[in-house]
């Protein structure tokens, strides 16, 4: 159906929102036949299933892209911006990248040949859409996945009392989250992100019960009476404030993920409910722990936010964690390998049979991707400042703009109607708001590392410190 000429956005159709098998070209149905999907091709029992993800899996593979790195540092962003600066610029964004997330699943049921970012990007802007979106799409997630393997040694730091060199904890995680990464489908992988999301949600609740309960955070001075110093404003420099909003950016920065995930779905269709579950949990969950952690803890509230709470109940809480944190470098991981590997495949019958080219391609991928992320790691070994970094430099422009040109493109010629001028002055302020973003974030970002490289007991390439002691600057 041709939105065109209907003058008006179209939509799949309610009332077959819940049909038991989706009726739209490119679906895969429950038979034991050969099915062909837009994207994936010919799909059999001889080879994985990638059209197998339930509504359920699908909202815990979103929540588990986002909830894990990103919640860790919003403690510290409310210090940086004060308590209620925070929670504003936190639902601000929250509503920008729900949207965002939005469209993606709309234009997937309009594009059922788009599987990423970049197809989405050469539909509107040619091959050097398609390019530079699928460049920054990779090099996004290879970012994340280095946070990851960094969040990951902070665990391992804390619950064995830096027991080992730093850089071999990095290396133990990128060894791990390469071996699981290497799981074929998304939908293998939902039971293990049901995990990480129940571990990672049951240790950022302890740690807010802790704080809660304890007499004064880990970094306070432990003599004399104490009282948390928490602002409900703040006087951030500039650098600091951009830093502060793309680490809130890169706290629902999965969006570019959701083109992988509604393409591997069993009724895409379901997609929104999915995207309703996962956005009101995580920012609830968000503001609840930021909020509280913040008003215990003060300007010693510790980032990643898990130490704030003394030694044993660091430990505590990473030990929890540490799954959770795995699953999330499993699926960043996994991600952009599955982009390159069906970027590579595509067409081929290679893509969707158990072969030697297939699975060499695959394991080739994931083990690429994982190796670069490691050296980003080790290379940058600062939390805080390489997740305000990821935030700005990538995060906006995987989750702001690209969306707001989709829904030009699908409703630029529709009847101009209010809401039609409505729409295009949003679609327009998300744009130049992830630009803005982008900009000012990636400056603020590069200062505060360059910063951190440059103060006492900052960390270092490979290193071996210890890097589960950092707290905000007071």
């Amino acid at each position: 159906m041709n939105n065109e000429k209907m003058g008006k956005e179209t939509y799949p159709p309610h009332d077959e929102e819940l049909a038991p098998f989706p009726s739209y070209p490119g679906i895969v149905e429950d038979s034991k036949e050969a099915e062909h999907d837009a994207v994936f091709g010919a799909i059999t029992e001889d080879g994985p299933n990638y059209r197998n993800v339930g509504w359920l899996g699908t909202v815990a593979l979103m929540m588990k892209t986002q909830i894990g790195l990103g919640v860790l540092s919003i403690p510290t962003v409310f210090h940086t911006l004060g308590l209620v600066p925070g929670i504003i610029c936190l639902i601000i964004i929250a509503i920008i990248t729900t949207w965002s997330d939005y469209i993606v699943g709309v234009f997937k049921l309009r594009h059922r040949d788009v599987y990423g970012i970049d197809d989405a990007g050469q539909l509107i802007f040619g091959r050097a859409g398609r390019e530079i979106l699928g460049g920054a799409f990779v090099l996004y997630w290879i970012f994340v996945a280095g946070s990851a393997m960094l969040g990951i040694s902070i665990g391992l730091n804390s619950v064995s009392t830096h027991g080992a060199c730093t850089a071999a904890f990095v290396a133990v995680a990128a060894i791990a989250g390469i071996a699981l990464g290497s799981i074929q489908t998304l939908g293998r992988i939902t039971w293990l992100a049901w995990v990480g999301v129940t571990c990672i949600l049951t240790s950022i609740f302890i740690l807010t019960i802790a704080v809660g309960v304890q007499d004064r955070p880990a970094a306070a001075p432990q003599e004399g009476v104490w009282k948390s110093d928490w602002k409900a404003f703040n006087s951030p420099t500039l650098p600091e404030a951009f830093a502060a909003l793309s680490s809130l950016v890169f706290a629902y920065a999965g969006t570019p993920a959701f083109f992988s995930i509604v393409s591997e779905m069993h009724d895409p269709r379901l997609y929104t409910r999915s995207l309703a579950c996962c956005q009101t949990v995580v920012t609830v969950v968000y503001i609840t722990i930021g909020t509280v952690v913040y008003i215990y803890c003060g300007s010693y509230v510790a980032s990643p936010a898990l130490g704030s709470a003394g030694v044993l109940m660091k430990k505590i809480c990473y030990g929890l964690a540490l799954p959770g944190l795995l699953v999330t470098e499993t699926l960043v991981i996994h991600v952009p390998a599955k982009y390159i590997f069906i970027r590579v495949l595509r067409g081929s019958k290679h893509l969707t049979a158990n072969s030697m080219i297939h699975w060499a391609s695959w394991l080739g991928c994931t083990v690429a991707i994982g190796l670069v992320a490691y050296v980003i790691a080790s290379a940058i070994p600062v939390f805080g400042g390489l997740v305000s970094l990821v935030g700005a430099l990538l995060g906006t422009l995987m989750s702001f703009q690209p969306m707001g040109f989709m829904w030009l493109y699908d409703n630029w010629k529709n009847e101009r109607t209010t809401r039609w001028y409505l729409m295009v002055t949003w679609a327009v302020f998300v744009i130049v708001s992830g630009t803005f973003l982008m900009i000012g974030g990636t400056y603020g970002s590069i200062v505060g590392i360059i910063d951190s490289y440059t103060a006492d007991g900052g960390s270092s390439a490979w290193s071996c410190a210890d890097n589960s002691n950092s707290v905000a600057a007071g």
